[in-house]
């Protein structure tokens, strides 16, 4: 049975008041969440890169067009050099992770071959390394209202544009950030 205190399968949005470069604005899945800390992807930060360029990294190759202007994102300022595959649905990869029934993250080779053939996952986002939070850290930045959790939805994930995501997340618990001050204090 799941532990109800765990953040995994959520998405975790920045308040207005979080001014972390690296999080400000910004939206993570997060993938695992437990005693030891957590680790995740965000989902609204771009990088300079399409996946046509990582794909040429690793040798791989695309015909597709679709598939080599696909835009990469920054996943998170932790090994930026490391690829992930948030996707659905599971398939059979060499090295996935099952987030939940429905999400998956895949950081090995054959997911990519997969996709510059034509052939992966219905559904993928591709990032560029992730974000961890240290034992205690994520929950101690919630009690200081840095972050607001909401439930994932598949559809903010893969169909939502990148620069609606923030909002879209946060307004999924019935919050409107742009109503909220950017400065944070404690009563």
């Amino acid at each position: 049975m799941p532990d109800s205190s765990s953040l995994s399968n959520q998405l975790l949005i920045a308040m207005p008041s979080l001014r972390d470069p690296n999080f400000s604005r910004g939206v993570a899945l997060i993938c695992q969440h437990g005693e030891d800390g957590a680790m995740g992807i965000m989902i609204n930060r771009l990088s300079d890169y399409r996946l046509g360029d990582v794909l040429a990294q690793m040798n791989l190759r695309s015909d597709l067009p679709d598939v080599i202007d696909s835009p990469v994102l920054i996943g998170g300022p932790v090994q930026p050099e490391r690829g992930f595959v948030l996707h659905t649905p599971h398939g059979e990869w060499d090295s996935s992770f099952r987030i939940s029934d429905l999400i998956s993250v895949t950081t090995s080779r054959d997911i990519l071959a997969a996709i510059a053939a034509g052939h992966g996952p219905e559904e993928a986002i591709v990032a560029l390394g992730y974000s961890g939070w240290s034992a205690g850290q994520i929950e101690h930045e919630l009690r200081e209202n840095a972050w607001l959790t909401a439930p994932v939805d598949n559809s903010i994930l893969f169909s939502t544009p990148l620069d609606e995501r923030w909002q879209a997340s946060a307004a999924l618990v019935g919050v409107n950030l742009e109503q909220i001050s950017p400065y944070a204090g404690n009563a």
